[in-house]
């Protein structure tokens, strides 16, 4: 697949460099949709009555990834009776786009994810990836390049986006471990977090309170924060991401 590296001018692509490349402009991008670029999950969750749920809501990003390509993103969380979609899209005019699905329930605190896909495009050249996950039997299945995949799910598993929810409940309920499993392409990843404290940031949607949240990575070339408001259900009012010295940032325009 043809790309544009973010390394090049437009015109120019090194086919040697094409899968390191796409993968870092790709990862910023995805984590320009969605915080989850963000142990086992206590499966022991407060009651139903005493649980809080976070609300439905939509968003509005712009973000910049190595302080050449700017881009928007939008996200959106809506529910229809027991059943939540979550959908976020982002795109960097006329280079590359991204968009993210997630539908899930929400069982006392718990998020039960039951099926998720993201799609890239770049240059018009795209891939997705789907993933169907089978609560009752502990598996998932994945699906990319025309290859499945079942995945094992010793422990509550995750897409992106259903992470990300989980983990704005596991706050909103005061019961955030840091300790997660995210399903991937081809197996189930231990994905950690932890808190950093609180501050208060001004983006572009305003002024927040809000709970710093770090992504514990084996790599010391990458690190991942993501800034999250109390007032908004935890919603990410900031996102930086560095990955082998490429910057990613996200900030919050609008929230409704």
């Amino acid at each position: 697949m043809s790309f544009l590296s973010i390394n090049q001018k437009p015109s120019i692509v090194n086919a040697n460099n094409t899968t390191r490349s796409k993968s870092k402009f790709l990862t910023a991008l995805t984590t320009g949709a969605s915080i989850a670029a963000i142990g086992a999950l206590s499966m022991t969750a407060p009651t139903l009555a005493s649980a809080k749920t976070i609300q439905p809501s939509s968003a509005n990003y712009s973000f910049t990834v190595e302080d050449k390509y700017k881009g928007t993103a939008t996200r959106t969380l809506n529910k229809s009776g027991n059943t939540w979609k979550y959908n976020v899209n982002a795109r960097v005019a006329g280079v590359a786009s991204a968009a993210q699905n997630s539908t899930f329930t929400i069982n006392g605190n718990n998020v039960i994810p039951t099926q998720a896909s993201t799609t890239y495009k770049l240059l018009g050249i795209g891939r997705t990836h789907k993933l169907d996950f089978n609560p009752s039997s502990k598996k998932v299945v994945s699906n990319y390049k025309g290859k499945s995949t079942t995945l094992n799910m010793a422990q509550q598993a995750f897409d992106d986006l259903s992470l990300e929810v989980q983990i704005r409940q596991d706050l909103l309920n005061g019961k955030f471990s840091g300790n997660y499993y995210m399903a991937k392409k081809d197996k189930i990843e231990k994905t950690p977090f932890k808190k950093s404290g609180n501050t208060k940031i001004t983006v572009p949607a305003g002024t927040f309170d809000t709970v710093r949240v770090d992504r514990i990575h084996d790599d010391n070339s990458r690190s991942t924060s993501f800034w999250l408001a109390p007032s908004l259900d935890y919603l990410p009012v900031k996102v930086s991401q560095i990955n082998d010295g490429k910057k990613m940032d996200l900030e919050l325009t609008k929230a409704n």
